[in-house]
């Protein structure tokens, strides 16, 4: 058992006669490390950008509803009566008529 432990730790089963089936095991458990880094190293990338764009868009939607409320507060009547009493124009005193025009048929 004692000899087995040292040739283990020596590397002799990777230089003996039959290290051909070794070495096979080893280069493939060595490409499936790989492939798992390489897909934790993805799966890693696509949370940060999730989180990126989920900020993105907690963001925007800040600034659409910010953007809401200055358009409702622009065209609130008073708003606009202020904007024109700075032109020099106020609201008429009289009240619109309808015009009715009537078609004269020959």
């Amino acid at each position: 058992m004692k000899n087995n432990i040292y040739s283990i730790l020596k590397g002799k089963f990777l230089i003996s006669d039959d290290s051909f089936k070794n070495w096979r095991v080893i280069i493939f458990f060595s490409i499936l490390a790989i492939i798992m880094i390489a897909s934790s190293h993805s799966a890693d990338r696509k949370v940060h950008e999730i989180a990126q764009l989920n900020n993105e868009v907690k963001e925007l939607r800040s600034k659409f509803v910010d953007g809401r409320s200055k358009l409702m507060r622009l065209k609130m009547e008073s708003s606009i009566q202020r904007k024109m009493a700075e032109k020099g124009l106020k609201p008429s005193e009289i009240p619109p008529k309808k015009i009715r025009v009537k078609s004269q048929q020959d």
